[in-house]
């Protein structure tokens, strides 16, 4: 008998996806919402992490894998927010000096070689059609680059669309 194939993964981005920045006023009069109480010493901006949105990423057919800036800090402070365990986190190399001229952006590489040819959705706010283009002609396996609005944060519109694509639609 078979082994069902591995579950497609989800590369998560913190700040824009999960930590929304960059509103106008005009956009959220009030401020951002907050959602959590503000800690001593905590980063501020961990309050405007939405608790709920740990619940609709678990209902998710995927395995989550953090793809962030943050890297082990993700599962310091973010998993706990949003009722997550600890979840695989992507190790960056070294920056390099060099500029890409084709418009990449730095993860994508990184996260195809992380992917190991396995399916793959990657939620970040700096996501272009360049590398949408990387990695339909690098990867062997479907992938959805899905750019979220970094002022509003993940949505539920964003969340059906991951759905939509993890169900082969």
């Amino acid at each position: 008998m078979l082994a069902p194939p591995p579950r497609p993964l989800l590369f998560l981005d913190v700040d824009g996806p999960l930590i929304p920045f960059g509103a106008t006023r005009e956009e959220y009069p009030d401020g951002y919402p907050t959602y959590v109480p503000q800690e001593a010493g905590a980063n501020p901006l961990l309050a405007r992490v939405d608790p709920a949105l740990g619940r609709k990423l678990l209902a998710l057919p995927c395995n989550l894998v953090w793809a962030t800036t943050w890297e082990a800090e993700a599962n310091e402070c973010l998993a706990p927010l949003l009722g997550l365990a600890q979840l695989p986190v992507v190790t960056w190399p070294e920056p390099s000096e060099e500029r890409n001229p084709s418009g990449l952006h730095w993860k994508t590489r990184t996260l195809l070689d992380w992917a190991a040819e396995r399916p793959f959705a990657w939620l970040d706010d700096e996501i272009s059609d360049a590398d949408r283009t990387w990695a339909q002609a690098h990867h062997p396996a479907r992938t959805l680059l899905h750019r979220v609005d970094h002022r509003h944060g993940l949505t539920d519109t964003d969340l059906a669309a991951v759905a939509m694509w993890l169900h082969g639609s």
